[in-house]
């Protein structure tokens, strides 16, 4: 029995200290995903191990020795993504309709045919801002009456699961896409005029996952580019999309921290979008990140729409006051270097080498 809980257990304490591994390679990436689930698997092992088998010698000990810390930093991790966690975002205290601002992000999934489900799902919301990715021709078509509804429109269908749209019942200051690191991957940066008169700045993102063909250079290049963007944006900014990383990876902390962006989950729930079809297997891929002059209206997840994702709708409040209440998390000369080497990385071709030559610099 024991040599059994050795190699089970021994396989999760593997995917757990594989993270800790600057490492770009998909299959070190990947352990990012699942921390829920092999915490979960971490604490039903141990739990088992401790009532069923008896502790009596030194191989019981070294067991204990790396399950415990293996599991602690699962939980870490996690934690601040409990609604036990103190809200890292403070919840809108005054409504202001004028300068508040609902943004709805979906992945369709690009052989989804459930668009009536998507349309219907707006409808219900109606989000001032709706960003839509994986969209193709057919997608495009589909989403045509939408038009009637947002008077504003950047619209890039891609036949290779990054086609993008955004429509906006706001004033938009850009009207089509660009490309950071490859010409095939597009991303959307733009201003939206508040009904209060207000401009902020926003990002619409979706780059390329880890996966067996590709590692992650060109998905951590691209966020670190939004994130110093952001910082340098003198307007008030929302990032949002499918960013194909977990809120808790080094990735996505680094780039919180590099932004300055506050994330609206921490303390209220993970809000796990991936994978819709599978209830046992999410974690949450679709992110809307803000700096600290909003506040939060709402936040939630949405139906399932057909879609591996679920929709992810907020409602965020510009309220100046409030950048001196919420702290923004700040990078220190280490995150300095490490992101200007993964931006470098990323320009020098790494999982974007076979989608064509950046046509962006920042």
């Amino acid at each position: 029995m024991r040599p059994l809980y050795w190699v089970i257990s021994g396989i999760f304490v593997v995917l757990t200290i594989f993270p800790l591994i600057r490492s770009a390679r998909w299959w070190v990436r990947a352990a990012d995903f699942p921390r829920l689930q092999i915490a979960t698997a971490l604490a039903s092992l141990l739990a088992s191990y401790i009532l069923f088998i008896d502790i009596n010698d030194l191989w019981d000990v070294l067991y204990l020795i790396f399950m415990v810390p293996a599991l602690g930093l699962q939980l870490v991790r996690i934690f601040p993504y409990t609604m036990i966690a103190p809200n890292q975002v403070r919840k809108t205290s005054s409504y202001r309709r004028a300068d508040s601002i609902k943004v709805m992000i979906s992945n369709v999934l690009m052989e989804n045919r459930r668009a009536t489900d998507l349309l219907q799902v707006v409808r219900e919301v109606d989000p001032d801002l709706l960003l839509v990715v994986e969209t193709d021709d057919w997608w495009h078509q589909k989403l045509v009456p939408l038009d009637e509804l947002f008077p504003y429109r950047i619209k890039r269908p891609q036949d290779n699961y990054y086609g993008m749209e955004l429509f906006s019942k706001f004033e938009l200051e850009a009207d089509d896409v660009r490309f950071l690191l490859s010409d095939k991957i597009p991303s959307i940066r733009t201003g939206v005029l508040l009904p209060s008169g207000v401009w902020i700045e926003f990002f619409g993102v979706h780059p390329r996952p880890p996966d067996p063909d590709h590692d992650s250079e060109g998905r951590d290049g691209e966020l670190l580019l939004v994130a110093k963007e952001m910082r340098r944006s003198k307007r008030a900014a929302i990032v949002a999309g499918d960013l194909n990383d977990v809120a808790w990876s080094h990735t996505t902390r680094l780039f919180q921290r590099m932004s300055g962006a506050l994330d609206p989950r921490r303390g209220r729930g993970m809000f796990n979008s991936f994978h819709a079809g599978h209830q046992l297997l999410r974690w949450p891929l679709d992110h809307i990140f803000h700096d600290t002059s909003f506040t939060l209206v709402e936040l939630r997840r949405l139906p399932n729409i057909g879609s591996d994702h679920f929709p992810v709708f907020a409602e965020l409040q510009y309220e100046p006051s409030a950048e001196a209440k919420q702290d923004a998390p700040k990078a220190d000369h280490e995150d300095r270097e490490e992101a200007a080497e993964m931006i470098q990385e990323a320009r020098e071709g790494g999982a974007d080498k076979n989608l064509g030559s950046p046509t962006y610099e920042l």
